[in-house]
């Protein structure tokens, strides 16, 4: 049996497998954010750790005898955000989340002082990385930045409390920014850059290596006997290894909260200018691509809100397939956006409303919208070299036959559904625990599930779909200077 745990920004989630890789239970416990000042995003580490607690003891109470046979434990969670430990490892301030915005100056400061973020880091210098963070407590907190022992993401604390050591994979730290990404290890220059060296870090394992051994008064806990920690993974490299995304020229599309176009890259292959995140795989000698959107069904999510009704009220109305793209432009930038723009500032709109707009024609703009963003996150992808023929849609957005056919269409390659329920990080690093314990080869582990359905370009539509996406990408200039 094998323990998957996730802290994901709104619940903590725990699932347990079989030996066959089938999913034998799962709990989860809500999490909450807070917001101390517009822009700001932190949480309290112990609260993931209550989380897990309780999640865990309820597996226990409800499977007893498979718990008890738990013999790997794999961790992910969400990336970049930063814990903060003194040298008696108490927590100095609560942690400052991925979608935290309040580096923006500290951000353009670093890239200035240190060119390697480009180079050894891979990617722009932005807010949601851990880095600046750091550099904003260091400016704004001295006196909390003076006591800074060990800077830990969210799932190596989480190690720690499991395991008492300090530990973390390629795949998350990746994005911190102080990782070398093509060498597979920290880069000294990066870390002084914001005042701080290796021994501030943890140490760096592959996602599917050993990272410790439970703690055994958690183990009596449990009722387990002798179980690995594996190293684990960010939460879309986790997610990739949970659909078997593991080799090169493979991808998956999320639409979850956030949106992430994924691809699994043989080397190391940035396009910073382009704000594709390219970070290490979970996996050895494994790299990745990502594009990513702060609002996908984020953006379906808020105008239900609005509305007063269901999101999948809103999208059942459009029917079942799509007979083209509408008159109404949605630019999803309600959080600001990261590729291609970099923009944390920027905010959404409607464009081209007009009386006739009703429900539905709002509802079409906001999935097409969303396709359009993350058509930006594919071109990305192609300037730095990455093609990709199919793609695997997973999240919530997922499960809605009408978006992935919109998202065909747009992309102009297969988008696949797959069977089953739920394959997100939780289940992928379920499977990183099972290679840590078992030493099995990543092909046997690391399969791809059934396709429910395959959505290809619909040639009728396709001509519309560019133009469509043509007009998309002159509207953020012109939001840009009017927002400026």
């Amino acid at each position: 049996m094998y323990l998957g745990l996730d802290i994901g920004t709104s619940a903590i989630k725990a699932v347990l497998l079989d030996e066959s890789g089938a999913l034998v239970a799962q709990q989860s416990a809500s999490l909450s954010v807070s917001r101390p000042q517009p822009g700001w995003s932190e949480q309290a580490p112990e609260d993931w750790w209550r989380g897990f607690l309780d999640s865990i003891d309820a597996l226990a109470a409800e499977k007893p005898r498979e718990i008890a046979a738990v013999t790997g434990i794999g961790l992910s969670g969400q990336m970049h955000g930063a814990t903060l430990l003194d040298q008696a490892d108490a927590v100095l301030r609560p942690c400052i989340l991925w979608n935290d915005g309040r580096s923006e100056a500290e951000c353009a400061a670093l890239e200035a002082r240190q060119p390697d973020f480009h180079r050894l880091g891979g990617n722009l210098v932005m807010p949601g990385f851990t880095a600046p963070k750091l550099e904003w407590v260091r400016r704004h907190e001295p006196e909390v930045f003076a006591k800074v022992a060990k800077v830990l993401l969210p799932k190596d604390w989480v190690r720690l409390k499991l395991a008492g050591e300090y530990l973390s994979d390629l795949s998350d730290s990746a994005g911190t920014l102080w990782l070398d990404v093509g060498g597979r290890r920290w880069a000294p220059s990066l870390l002084e850059a914001t005042g701080l060296n290796v021994s501030h870090m943890p140490g760096l394992v592959e996602g599917s290596a050993p990272a410790g051994l439970l703690r055994t008064e958690l183990a009596e806990r449990w009722g387990m006997g002798r179980v690995v920690l594996a190293g684990g993974a960010g939460d879309n490299a986790a997610s990739a290894c949970g659909i078997g995304v593991v080799n090169p020229g493979e991808g998956f599309v999320s639409l979850g909260t956030s949106g992430v176009l994924f691809a699994c890259n043989a080397g190391f292959a940035p396009n910073v200018e382009g704000a594709v995140h390219a970070f290490c795989h979970a996996l050895p000698n494994r790299w990745h691509q990502m594009g990513v959107v702060l609002s996908a069904a984020g953006s379906l999510a808020w105008l239900a809100e609005v509305l007063g009704v269901e999101a999948a009220e809103l999208v059942a109305q459009l029917g079942d397939r799509p007979r083209g793209p509408g008159t109404l432009l949605f630019l999803p930038y309600l959080s600001g956006e990261r590729t291609p723009h970099n923009d944390a500032a920027i905010r959404g709109a409607f464009i081209g409303l007009d009386v006739g707009h009703d429900r539905k024609a709002l509802t079409q703009a906001v999935i097409e919208g969303v396709a359009f963003s993350l058509a930006d996150c594919q071109a990305a992808l192609a300037a730095a070299g990455t093609k990709l023929d199919s793609v695997i849609a997973v999240g919530g957005g997922a499960r809605a036959g009408y978006w992935l056919q919109v998202l065909a269409n747009v992309f102009n390659c297969r988008v696949l559904e797959p069977e089953g329920g739920d394959l997100g990080a939780a289940f992928g690093a379920a499977r990183l625990g099972r290679l840590a314990a078992s030493g099995e080869a990543v092909a046997e582990v690391c399969t791809q599930p059934p396709i429910r359905a395959a959505y290809d370009p619909d040639p009728e539509v396709a001509g519309a779909y560019g133009e469509a996406l043509a007009r998309y990408r002159k509207a953020y200039p012109a939001l840009k200077e009017i927002q400026s």
